[in-house]
């Protein structure tokens, strides 16, 4: 393997082991704290610095409780696309933002029908 495809993959299983870290909203502390190593190793790894060992790699898909494969083949767009814990609360609060101004509407209506009801009655 050449050095410009070591690099690219290395950085391309670093990326992945990033966007499992952030879908399990953990921090580099933790998992270098799970893997017995420091942050900065740690971030070595995520970077594509580092060149990551088989064993190394077994024991980071275990922590993310999967498969080295499928560590290796993480489609990194896909993963970055799928909903994270800030994008569920972003939805979260558009669905109640709606849900306002429905209300809004209805409390507006109902002042205006009974605006309506007492002119009426006068």
């Amino acid at each position: 393997m050449n050095e410009l495809s070591k690099r690219t993959a290395n950085k391309s299983v670093g990326k992945s082991i990033r966007i499992l870290r952030h879908q399990h909203g953990w921090s580099q502390e933790d998992i270098a704290n799970r893997l017995g190593i420091s942050i900065p190793a740690f971030s070595k790894i995520e970077t594509g610095v580092t060149d990551v060992n088989l064993s190394r790699l077994e024991q980071i898909a275990n922590i993310y409780e999967v498969s080295v494969v499928q560590l290796l083949a993480v489609d990194t767009e896909n993963a970055e696309a799928a909903p994270t814990h800030l994008n569920l609360i972003q939805k979260k609060l558009s669905d109640r933002e709606a849900e306002i101004a429905s209300l809004q509407r209805k409390v507006i209506e109902l002042y205006e029908e009974l605006r309506n009801k007492t002119s009426v009655a006068v």
